[in-house]
């Protein structure tokens, strides 16, 4: 059976090979650099590039939690937001992932 990280990483991949308008790509590269968001921080700085729904932002960062396994999501109680950050395990895995498809979409 293939190791957790492989499918992790096959996931990932493909997920960023469905990119169609960068919005994906962008948002793996500002979890990289921000270590830790939540829904609105995202919201605010894809807006700054893109012009996408604050529902979208939630919904996106939903699925990357939960089907891709990278992020860890943390609540510190019902009324505050729901922080999500990057599981440092995967950071090596995902900048290789995200090499791997610029490299896809130069040739």
């Amino acid at each position: 059976m293939e190791s957790l990280k492989i499918r992790i990483k096959r996931r990932l991949e493909v997920y960023l090979e469905l990119d169609i308008d960068g919005i994906r790509k962008f948002i793996i590269k500002m979890l990289l650099e921000l270590k830790r968001v939540t829904v609105d921080l995202l919201y605010e700085e894809i807006n700054k590039k893109f012009k996408v729904s604050y529902s979208a932002v939630a919904s996106t960062l939903g699925y990357i939690h939960s089907k891709l396994g990278i992020l860890h999501a943390s609540k510190e109680s019902y009324k505050t937001p729901t922080v999500y950050s990057l599981k440092e395990e995967y950071v090596d895995l995902i900048k290789s992932a995200l090499l791997k498809n610029e490299q896809i979409n130069i040739t």
